[in-house]
């Protein structure tokens, strides 16, 4: 296998992973919102910012080492944050 090939293989590895990492954050944002009936969780509320904190500096990092293309990284991050925002915004207009 040669060099190009081995690089191309770790991008591949490390972007699947990261999406993987983001599809799981992805189902907590999902189940949150499916349950806006109860009342809000600060728990829930910081093991999601802690799961996003995380994913950001495994994302950095992947960036940093050259293993993700950094358009890449910053197009899963922002596409979280929209989510979360998304969520945020829905509990608070089911307090009001």
């Amino acid at each position: 296998m040669a060099a190009s090939d081995t690089l191309i293989d770790l991008h591949e590895k490390a972007l699947k992973l990261l999406q993987e990492d983001a599809d799981k954050i992805e189902k907590l944002i999902a189940i949150q919102m499916e349950n806006l009936t109860t009342r809000k969780c600060p728990l829930y509320e910081e093991v999601l910012d802690t799961q996003m904190y995380g994913f950001s500096r495994a994302v950095d990092f992947a960036v940093r080492t050259g293993l993700v293309d950094e358009g890449a990284g910053k197009l899963l991050i922002s596409q979280l944050e929209r989510n979360l925002a998304m969520l945020y915004e829905a509990l608070e207009k089911k307090e009001d």
